[in-house]
């Protein structure tokens, strides 16, 4: 499984469904149930290691989890970096060799800032500068990585959502993005406007209004993920055992 497997999973006439995992255990019930990639998820992997979502984990310890699932698992791995933990572009350059190094094929790279409390948009010229920064760093070492360049346009609510992400989609592709992430964007409108102007893969995020395979697959879609998701599953589903295990003292809930 390489590369050049993972962008072809893109090109398909039906949208690549990625498993986000957290740990090596998810990532081996994703593989043992027949996905053909996964997708780490920052905020799940923090939230496991006592942190809030938003880069309040270092990137070492990101890595370290990273390279354990990429180690633990046939599958693809695209890892979720947020804005890569740095604005140094020589430190990204060096964060992102060390997860080619380890096995990751994909990233996703985001224009949102969450550095405080509140995300925000970040200009979009930071995003642009590290995506041709890393696209022309991996060349010289005969490398490469798929980029998934998140665009926070909805997740932010900016006026003019659709406008300002197809401008930024058409920067980021310039700059050497190989997909478009665009979290939160729901119209049927919106996401034909997108995919047919900017013509890179593009990657949704499950919401209420778009939670069925058919409607997402008709729209053009080709890939979906569900980020947190699964882990808040999990994680609601052991407070309540662990919370009713002790209420009941019912042990036999256990064999």
């Amino acid at each position: 499984m390489s590369l050049e497997n993972f962008k072809k999973l893109h090109n398909q006439n039906y949208p690549l469904v990625i498993a986000n995992v957290w740990d090596i255990i998810s990532a081996k019930a994703a593989e043992e149930a027949g996905f053909l990639a996964v997708g780490t998820s920052s905020h799940a992997i923090a939230n496991m290691l006592g942190y809030e979502d938003g880069q309040n984990i270092s990137f070492y310890e990101m890595l370290y989890i990273i390279e354990r699932i990429s180690k633990s698992t046939s599958l693809l791995v695209s890892a979720d970096i947020e804005s890569g933990f740095t604005e140094d572009l020589e430190t990204l350059n060096d964060y992102i060799e060390k997860l080619v190094d380890a096995g990751v094929v994909g990233i996703n790279l985001e224009d949102g800032n969450t550095d405080d409390d509140n995300r925000k948009l970040s200009n979009q010229i930071v995003l642009e500068k590290k995506i041709k920064s890393i696209k022309e760093y991996l060349n010289s070492k005969n490398k490469d990585i798929f980029i998934n360049a998140r665009i926070d346009t909805y997740t932010t609510k900016v006026e003019n959502p659709l406008e300002e992400t197809l401008k930024r989609a058409k920067l980021y592709k310039e700059a050497g993005a190989d997909g478009i992430f665009v979290p939160l964007i729901e119209e049927k409108s919106d996401i034909e406007n997108v995919i047919n102007q900017i013509e890179l893969p593009l990657n949704i995020f499950i919401t209420p209004k778009l939670s069925s395979y058919k409607i997402i697959s008709e729209l053009g879609v080709h890939r979906i993920s569900s980020g947190n998701k699964v882990h808040q599953k999990v994680t609601d589903f052991t407070n309540e055992f662990f919370k009713e295990l002790l209420e009941s003292k019912d042990f036999s809930k256990l064999l």
